[in-house]
């Protein structure tokens, strides 16, 4: 990506590089094969005399990671070091550092045949999770502080993998397939095996998205899950009870959403549709308590689909930004639930994140843009330009001082927002 080198050759020739990982010792430890990816050369392209490419050269990033050959659809962080791993459509999964610049190449972790679309790392930061289109999982252990990742189980019960989620503090994960179905696995250390806790059916679509509730009682598991067929259920992922269920027409008067995001905020559970539906869920009695229609008279209803969900866990700010297809960007009070705020981006949200307990929002959009937020005016306080293409994924670091993207393109750029 030649035009990622020429914008940072002069911050890299000014800047330092940091050691984290032993730059020979990569090469003679990364996992099975101990492959570093090399640059491919650009291809020559034969255009027509009237055939023109417009490309927007405008960059502000702080460094950039390129080895990726396909789209970057997912990116996670490290809890500790700084590190993430990327996913793409070239069938890899990559890790690399976020501290120096350039990043320094940690490992990939292979042996996906389809594109990596999810994954996490365990809340203790010793296992990594990869999952792709083909229902395979891999889950890799870190050894040497991080600086290797050998191969710890890996399983393939699904047709395809949808998502993947890590609990906030133990080591199990859960992830949900296309036939509907949810599962639920412990990395057991002591048996160098990953254990079954759970698998359960009673979503009969798609399951498109799921999350641990952390509580503090450890004798039961809760995982709230939502699917394509309109129903939302929590689950004990211990035995795999249904703790309860919420259906269209018993629940949600007739109207049957398909259910895409969700978001949990304490005991309060957010769930957007791809009809626009807004559902808030009381976890504790596991009522609907507030129901709104995010969006009318849209020319594609593709356009309605509730894309990212994120609630501002400042209790003095009480907002939960919601991100559409079609572009716009709602804040909700989530005292009297009444729109706020809002504003309308060129293109598709793809994702939201408040940083910690602070007013700041983080959203990306298809628009290869990365805009930093002041929720409570909703004034722009940075945005990140350098993508050719949208930003399907990113991540926060340091307090929000650093966002990281995953572009469809096939790379990532590192921003210093202050």
């Amino acid at each position: 990506m030649s035009e990622y080198m020429e914008d940072n050759e002069q911050l890299r020739e000014e800047v330092p590089e940091e050691e984290f990982i032993n730059a020979n010792e990569v090469g003679e430890e990364i996992l099975d094969d101990g492959r570093i990816p090399e640059d491919e050369g650009d291809e020559d392209m034969d255009l027509d005399d009237d055939e023109q490419i417009i490309i927007d050269l405008a960059n502000n990033s702080w460094t950039y990671f390129d080895q990726h050959k396909d789209s970057v659809f997912v990116i996670f962080k490290h809890p500790t070091l700084p590190m993430v791993v990327t996913g793409g459509g070239d069938n890899t999964a990559y890790l690399w550092t976020t501290h120096s610049q350039p990043p320094r190449f940690v490992g990939e972790l292979s042996g996906h045949q389809e594109s990596v679309i999810a994954g996490s790392f365990t809340a203790d930061g010793n296992f990594v999770i990869t999952a792709d289109m083909n229902g395979f999982i891999q889950v890799h252990k870190s050894s040497k502080g991080g600086q290797r990742w050998i191969k710890f189980g890996e399983l393939n019960e699904v047709e395809e993998v949808l998502w993947v989620k890590a609990h906030p503090r133990l080591p199990i994960f859960a992830f949900g397939a296309n036939d509907g179905s949810v599962w639920c696995y412990q990395i057991d250390n002591d048996s160098k095996s990953l254990v079954q806790l759970m698998s359960g059916f009673s979503h009969s679509l798609e399951c498109n998205n799921g999350l641990f509730i952390d509580i503090d009682n450890d004798d039961t598991l809760p995982l709230v899950t939502i699917s394509e067929d309109g129903t939302i259920v929590n689950w004990n992922a211990y035995s795999g009870e249904v703790n309860y269920k919420l259906q269209p027409h018993d629940d949600f008067k007739g109207t049957e959403s398909p259910w895409v995001t969700i978001s949990i905020s304490k005991n309060r559970i957010a769930v957007g549709a791809r009809d626009g539906q807004l559902a808030i869920i009381n976890n504790d009695s596991g009522k609907l308590v507030h129901s709104v229609k995010t969006l009318d008279n849209v020319d594609d209803i593709a356009d309605l689909s509730i894309e990212a969900l994120s609630w501002c866990e400042n209790p003095a700010i009480n907002l939960l930004a919601v991100g559409l297809v079609a572009g716009d960007l709602l804040l909700f009070d989530t005292n009297q639930w009444r729109l706020r705020n809002k504003i309308k981006l060129e293109d598709t949200i793809t994702k939201l994140e408040f940083i910690d307990d602070t007013p700041l929002l983080v959203g990306s959009n298809m628009n290869g843009k990365i805009y930093k937020w002041d929720a409570r005016t909703m004034n722009e306080v940075f945005v990140g330009v350098g993508h050719n293409m949208g930003v399907l994924d990113f991540t926060i670091l340091d307090n929000g001082k650093k966002l990281v993207t995953a572009g469809d393109e096939g790379v990532s750029l590192i921003f210093n927002t202050e």
